[in-house]
């Protein structure tokens, strides 16, 4: 009697997560912790790290360190500023061994207005405290205006989850308004009683530079290893498959009626 053999499936594609890097050992520590959330939640995938600078293992290395296969990388970024555009396709496109999928960036999603939410919580800021709250969203910045609006689509979920509390976003660097712009536009608006949300993956520069220019409003940490967040992770990894899959299993278009005869 011959019995059948079922065909194993194929391993899930290995996650590559694309941290910045930070010259804040901080910084390092944080992603490790985020990612031990998303093992935790999948342990069956292979997820490693890469960094875009300053940390090892940079990304071309974490990538040539993968046996030959795919892999698809999901940036611990905010928005669709250079990295995005530019460094990430990079380092796939050098990788010649991968086909290398690349996820969007983790912002703007309903998941980070909830990291973020949970972030300002841990400060006893509350949104329904006051009539004048406020909420500056604090990010890095950028020359590429898709990353300013991405930062505006986050503010306005982040407001949202408050409960419809303004959440004006505000810069480190590149772009305007900064900290101290946004608050004194809060102020002369009459809201005082205002909260620092930090839009940073993990410690480093400008999450720092934003915390001092807010020295005595009530600052949350940067997102770290927040449950909302490596959830998100994996949800970025998970739409990159579905939609390379949902591609491949779309039907070929047939040429119209006599278009072959008239090509032959």
């Amino acid at each position: 009697m011959i019995s059948s053999l079922r065909a194993r499936p194929r391993p899930a594609p290995p996650l590559v997560a694309v941290a910045h890097g930070s010259r804040d050992p901080g910084a390092p520590r944080t992603v490790t912790a985020l990612l031990g959330l998303v093992r935790s939640l999948r342990p069956d995938l292979r997820v490693e790290l890469g960094h875009v600078e300053l940390n090892e293992p940079l990304l071309p290395a974490a990538l040539e360190a993968l046996p030959a296969g795919e892999a698809v990388l999901v940036p611990l970024l905010l928005g669709r500023g250079h990295h995005v555009k530019h460094d990430l396709p990079g380092a796939a496109a050098a990788a010649g061994h991968l086909s290398v999928l690349a996820a969007a960036p983790l912002g703007p999603h309903p998941l980070l207005a909830e990291a973020l939410a949970g972030r300002l919580a841990e400060t006893g800021w509350s949104a329904g405290a006051s009539r004048t709250g406020a909420v500056v969203l604090a990010a890095a910045g950028s020359r590429d205006p898709d990353s300013a609006r991405d930062a505006e689509r986050t503010a306005v979920l982040l407001s949202a989850r408050l409960g419809g509390v303004p959440v004006v976003p505000a810069y480190a660097s590149a772009a305007g308004p900064t900290v101290p712009e946004a608050l004194a536009a809060l102020r002369a608006a009459g809201r005082h009683d205002t909260a620092l949300a930090s839009y940073f993956t993990a410690p480093g520069l400008f999450a720092a530079r934003c915390a001092r220019e807010a020295p005595r409003l009530p600052a949350a940490r940067p997102l770290g290893a927040h449950p909302a967040l490596a959830r998100l992770v994996l949800h970025r990894y998970d739409e990159a498959l579905a939609r390379v899959r949902t591609a491949a299993r779309a039907p070929v278009p047939c040429p119209p009626r006599g278009a072959l005869a008239r090509a032959s």
